[in-house]
């Protein structure tokens, strides 16, 4: 009796979990699908006009869909390269003493406030950039991807360095009698058999900066415009839903579109989670 209650409390949370997102899935798709009504698929993904106060409403979400992607796609080509690169200088170059100093930092730092990097975007970073590329506002694409990619570097370094990490010592020290240098390990042996954990790690790095509300409603600019350039502003999905939803009537068009967009992102968020399982997976078969 005593050995079935652990597992019992496990699997009454576990499934207390599972009863939660299905509650939540259920609410999103019960609010968000009758904006459909007002509007068709065609209108809500292809539209490039956002005027949700006008009689009758414009919802077109494309250009939301599009800011989106292109701040989590613009952050993580600035983080992902220096993140792996961190990761390689903690797990295969640095001496014991910075590792075990460098390791804990930079688990920290994955739980540094979004609003207070917003925050500093806002009063530090945009008006530097407003001066220095002499722009009508610093709050746009390229701050908001920037502080982004700066909330990603720790998710992706710890996991990518946890990854390089659980290469098997053997395969190092192979390599090493061999006659390889140290790089020419890390290059040829190391990277490689982490890769998928590598990939792994990228893409739940892609899938924090897609969900990151703060950061891109105080930094993004709010204009809710196709980005033609990394110094347009923009308005992700994330942040139209945190402005807009207080002040939106319930059960109107408005209404359901945003909770719309909560489906939107619940699915590209997924996409990016599935995906990073699959490449896991097969690492696993490879191996």
């Amino acid at each position: 009796m005593k050995d079935r209650l652990p597992g019992a409390i496990v699997k009454g949370i576990s499934s207390a979990g599972i009863l939660v997102m299905l509650f939540i899935l259920y609410f999103l798709f019960r609010e968000g699908l009758p904006v459909l009504r007002s509007v068709t698929l065609n209108e809500l993904f292809g539209g490039d006009l956002w005027y949700p106060a006008e009689n009758p409403p414009v919802l077109g979400m494309f250009p939301l869909i599009a800011a989106t992607l292109a701040v989590t796609g613009l952050s993580c080509l600035l983080a992902v390269p220096f993140s792996l690169l961190i990761a390689v200088f903690v797990s295969e170059t640095a001496p014991r003493p910075i590792r075990e100093l460098l390791k804990p930092i930079l688990e920290l730092l994955g739980f540094f406030p979004s609003i207070v990097l917003g925050f500093i975007g806002m009063v530090v970073l945009a008006p530097w950039l407003q001066e220095t590329f002499d722009m009508l506002s610093g709050l746009n694409l390229f701050n908001a991807s920037l502080l982004l990619g700066i909330l990603t570097v720790p998710v992706v370094s710890c996991l990518a360095e946890e990854a390089l990490g659980a290469v098997p010592q053997d395969l190092r020290d192979a390599s090493y009698a061999l006659g390889a240098t140290r790089w020419e390990t890390t290059r040829k042996v190391v990277i490689p058999s982490a890769l998928p954990g590598i990939l792994s790690a990228s893409l739940l790095g892609i899938m924090r900066a897609m969900g990151e509300t703060m950061v891109v409603l105080m930094a993004a600019g709010g204009a809710a415009i196709i980005p033609l350039s990394v110094f347009d502003p923009v308005r992700p999905l994330t942040s139209t839903i945190a402005a807009e939803m207080g002040e939106t009537p319930v059960g109107s068009p408005h209404y359901a579109a945003l909770f719309f967009g909560g489906v939107i992102l619940l699915v590209m968020t997924l996409t990016v989670n599935l995906l990073s399982a699959w490449v896991e997976k097969k690492g696993k078969m490879v191996r």
